[in-house]
């Protein structure tokens, strides 16, 4: 091989190998989008030598076949498809093929007449640049020029010199092609899931239009806006359910929803988990870590039960509420964050700041706009929905060919209980329900008798027996108290005394039974 700095000559046109080399290695690293870059080293390389296409191709180890990663040229119906299929004897062989620049000839070498059904030899003239990287082999560049006999051994050599150049554009180009199938993956993905947050939110809400039918309305109001929302229920009543509603209702809903249960953090790892630390800022902080509240930006932030958190954390997050910046354990720098707060908690917060346990300061901040979620046991009109939702839910759960019967009187039992654990107490007593019979129809006759639901007495003042009225007054009142002072539609008095909603107000409205008007006529 001549020396690099020794010209060349092209008709009258003399090219030196040192300005060569650098034309087509800016040309084709000029684009990480291999067909751009292919096609600015095509009009170069055109001037300087017989060219009319140019594809490169790769071998595609998954199928096995050849992949034509990028074509340039004028259409002449010679093109092979995208994807070639190969035989496996000739995979084999191609695997073992170590080739080097030169002119292809089908008569001369026995893996060029392998490749011939591929490439069309006759009348044209075609150049096998093989690309490796580090021994590897990438593929292969191939320069065709119509018409036989159009390429010389001269012409091999100058292009041997940008073999390299071409194998790492190609490599660049799997590299991100790669990247870019990830990053379109990853998008997806998180389309999916964010719709799937939004039917989430919006169909497991049973009760939204009947015992939660004010709190839902709370949350159609506050939802678009930015504020803060304090959410205040006993445990298990559905705090988190209804922060997934806000967030999926609100202009936020592309954006990240972050929830942090603030009593299960350590104290110890309170701030660094919410705020995130600087390298160095304690032993074994070996690099700069986001907290929660930096990976919510853009989004929301759920804090549940907040009540939790310690004091030195309460004084952070005043700080977050206030003027919307956190500051890493350990730096220096204000971090501004756009977000959302929704915090909750099943404790009495006014209780604990007089106990000195829970910042006023931080009260008056969450508290702009609370919701109430009430205990279960005050909304009992839910329960028979609750129950046939948990049903269905936890058949497909646990992979029951069927979903199972109620026996009759068996959701009387639940409506007569006090439910402590409100609604999850409600979700795991189904799913328990459905191991035991399985096979069979639910019961639930495994419950005690809750205090908050025993019945009036059967006997007045001193002992002496009610009369018919009064017995019946007595038992309308539990019925009606069972139903949250309902009286038509599911779960209503109504329903659950098996008589019209209509037979049923004038039989209170004799015994001067107060109840909700203006419902609607069975």
């Amino acid at each position: 091989m001549a020396p690099v700095s020794e010209p060349e000559r092209k008709g009258e046109r003399m090219i030196n190998k040192d300005e060569f080399f650098r034309e087509v290695t800016i040309r084709i690293c000029s684009s990480l989008e291999i067909t751009t870059a292919l096609g600015s080293a095509f009009d170069y390389l055109r001037e300087i030598i017989p060219l009319d296409t140019i594809n490169l191709s790769i071998r595609d180890e998954t199928v096995p076949a050849i992949r034509i990663l990028a074509r340039i040229g004028e259409e002449d119906g010679n093109y092979p498809d995208n994807v070639i299929p190969v035989s496996q004897e000739f995979w084999k062989q191609m695997l073992s093929w170590r080739p080097v620049p030169s002119v292809m000839g089908a008569e001369e070498d026995e893996h060029f007449r392998l490749m011939a059904p591929f490439v069309d030899m006759r009348g044209n003239s075609k150049i096998f640049l093989p690309l490796r990287i580090d021994g590897r082999s990438l593929g292969a560049l191939i320069l065709c020029a119509c018409g036989e006999g159009r390429y010389t051994p001269a012409h091999v050599d100058l292009l041997a010199t940008v073999a390299v150049p071409f194998a790492i554009a190609m490599a660049n180009a799997l590299s991100f092609e790669t990247l870019t199938k990830c990053r379109d993956r990853l998008l997806d993905d998180n389309l999916f899931l964010n719709r799937e947050l939004v039917a989430r939110a919006g169909d497991e809400i049973v009760g939204s239009e009947v015992g939660l039918r004010h709190v839902m309305e709370m949350v159609r109001q506050v939802a678009p806006l930015n504020n803060t929302v304090l959410l205040l229920g006993e445990t298990g009543t559905g705090k988190e359910m209804v922060a997934n509603a806000i967030h999926a209702a609100s202009p936020r809903k592309d954006g990240p929803f972050i929830k942090v249960n603030c009593g299960a953090i350590p104290e110890s790892l309170v701030d660094s988990e919410l705020f995130g630390h600087e390298k160095g800022a304690y032993t074994g902080a070996v690099g700069e870590v986001r907290g929660r509240f930096e990976r919510a930006d853009g989004g929301t932030i759920f804090l549940d039960e907040v009540g939790e958190l310690p004091l030195p954390a309460q004084v952070r997050l005043l700080r977050v509420l206030q003027n919307r910046e956190i500051e890493r354990v350990g730096g220096t720098r204000p971090i501004p964050v756009d977000l959302r707060v929704i915090a909750a908690t099943h404790r009495n917060l006014e209780g604990m700041i007089a106990e000195n346990r829970f910042r006023e300061d931080l009260w008056f901040r969450l508290n702009v706009f609370p919701i109430v979620l009430p205990p279960l046991r005050q909304r009992v009109e839910d329960i028979p929905a609750l129950t046939r939702y948990f049903i269905s839910k936890k058949s497909l759960e646990l992979g029951l060919p069927a979903i199972p019967d109620i026996v009759p009187g068996a959701v009387d039992r639940l409506l007569h209980y006090g439910w402590p654990g409100n609604v999850r107490e409600l979700e795991n007593l189904v799913e328990r329900e459905l191991i035991l019979r399985q096979g069979g129809r639910l019961r639930f006759d495994g419950l005690p008798r809750s205090p908050e639901r025993e019945e009036r007495p059967a006997s007045g003042k001193g002992g002496a027996p009610l009369t018919l009225e009064e017995a019946m007054a007595v038992h309308l009142g539990n019925v009606l108290e069972m139903a949250g002072g309902k009286i038509y539609g599911p779960g209503g008095a109504a329903e659950l005394l098996g008589v019209k909603a209509s037979t049923l107000r004038w039989r209170l409205d004799k015994l001067g039974i107060k109840y909700r008007r203006g419902e609607r006529m069975a």
